[in-house]
């Protein structure tokens, strides 16, 4: 996903997702993933086949974004 953004869809990150231990709801046209942990890291995705890429530029930072406050809650950082 950090090399090509596109010809991702809502399965993708799905998986993706749930792997990183984000809960999801099903909305009309999207789903909603919320961390279960840290309920600040938000996504919303269209259930489509193709995503556009600023989907798939999101995920990677909501996921660089849990890997760091994971890191620092490791080290007795801020929570």
């Amino acid at each position: 996903m950090r090399r090509t953004k596109h010809g991702w869809g809502c399965n993708d990150l799905h998986t993706l997702y749930l792997g990183f231990g984000f809960s999801h709801r099903e909305g009309g046209k999207h789903r909603v993933y919320i961390h279960r942990e840290y309920t600040e890291l938000r996504a919303t995705v269209a259930r489509q086949n193709q995503l556009p890429a600023a989907y798939v530029r999101h995920a990677v930072a909501l996921i660089d974004r849990l890997v760091l406050l994971q890191g620092e809650k490791q080290q007795g950082g801020p929570e």
